[in-house]
């Protein structure tokens, strides 16, 4: 089982894989605003962006990943999965896009959830189960 399959399958579960990834996007300042920000800052602002607005979501790469959310975010992350940091970067890589498209229908924040900060997003193990299909 890959590294996503377990974010997921705990996820669906309830488990802490779906926490730890809502502490990681949570514990970016600013909430969706601060996330976005940062990729603009990457130079990845359009990537981001369409992950946002209606359309394809483009892809990001692991490497891409490591550009925008600090290492110390990144290896909490993988901390807290028990993996390698470059392991959680390329499966940030291939979730992240889902994630934010999935809590940003008609490109706005889904019901308010992300208010303040994407800590406290209620219903991430639904969302991150149904990705799983």
């Amino acid at each position: 089982m890959g590294l996503l399959d377990s974010i997921l399958g705990a996820a669906g579960g309830g488990g802490g894989a779906a926490g730890a990834l809502g502490e990681l996007l949570g514990a970016q300042e600013g909430g969706l605003g601060g996330l976005i920000g940062a990729f603009e800052k990457s130079g990845l602002g359009g990537v981001a962006a369409s992950w946002v607005g209606k359309g394809e979501n483009l892809p990001i790469s692991a490497e891409q990943i490591e550009t925008v959310l600090s290492s110390g975010m990144i290896a909490d992350f993988a901390a807290k999965l028990g993996v390698d940091p470059k392991q959680a970067a390329g499966t940030l890589a291939q979730i992240l896009p889902q994630v934010i498209d999935q809590l940003t229908p008609d490109g706005h924040a889904q019901g308010g959830a992300l208010g303040g900060g994407l800590g406290g997003l209620g219903g991430l193990g639904d969302l991150l189960g149904k990705l799983r299909g």
